[in-house]
């Protein structure tokens, strides 16, 4: 959501806000929005689901097969389509040899004219040089990032700078509750190895 709309926190603190301006940090809502979801597992299922209080206009996904689970709230397309028609395109598949690198300036020329680009599945997926320089063309409107390769990403990386890329330190889950979560399920799944009891 920061990545589609300009959220005025920094222009407070440098001192921006100064009076009125109608136009000042507007940013664009979500229900004219098309969503594609690459990967459609869990997290891709979660995010679908969150997205459709929204609004949003439609729910594209691509993954290995079409799922009969995701009938009802997103619409199977080719991984092409994902880039032809999304406003805003969620990365949520795993890293693997086929996904490796498979956002590049390549994939950056299909995209619908500046889409937002959000990662939090593996930086591996994303060549951070091709995208910073789409950022900086202006082909891509903004990104947003929870994963980076390599991890940390050195503070002097050139995508830092950028004000419309946002980075998260690979915090996705960091919230108390996930972790009690984490840590009862992986208690769980130490137990089940050892033929004590079922996995999750």
């Amino acid at each position: 959501m920061k990545g589609s709309g300009n959220i005025g926190v920094d222009a407070v603190r440098q001192g921006q806000w100064t009076h009125w301006k109608p136009m000042w940090l507007c940013g664009s809502n979500m229900m004219s929005k098309t969503i594609g979801i690459l990967g459609f597992g869990r997290v891709g299922f979660g995010v679908a689901r969150r997205l459709k209080p929204f609004g949003v206009k439609e729910i594209i996904y691509n993954d290995i097969r079409p799922h009969e689970f995701a009938k009802d709230i997103a619409t199977f397309v080719s991984f092409d389509e994902i880039l032809e028609k999304s406003d805003i395109i969620c990365i949520c598949c795993a890293l693997t040899s086929l996904t490796k690198g498979l956002f590049n300036q390549s994939t950056f020329k299909k995209m619908k004219r500046k889409p937002v680009l959000i990662n939090t599945s593996r930086g591996g997926i994303v060549q951070l040089d091709d995208l910073h320089s789409a950022l900086t063309s202006g082909q891509i409107s903004a990104a947003g990032l929870d994963v980076t390769e390599p991890e940390p990403l050195p503070s002097d990386h050139p995508l830092v700078s950028l004000p419309n890329c946002v980075i998260l330190p690979h915090m996705g889950t960091n919230t108390n509750e996930a972790r009690k979560s984490m840590s009862i399920n992986t208690a769980k799944n130490i137990l089940a190895v050892l033929d004590l009891t079922d996995s999750d």
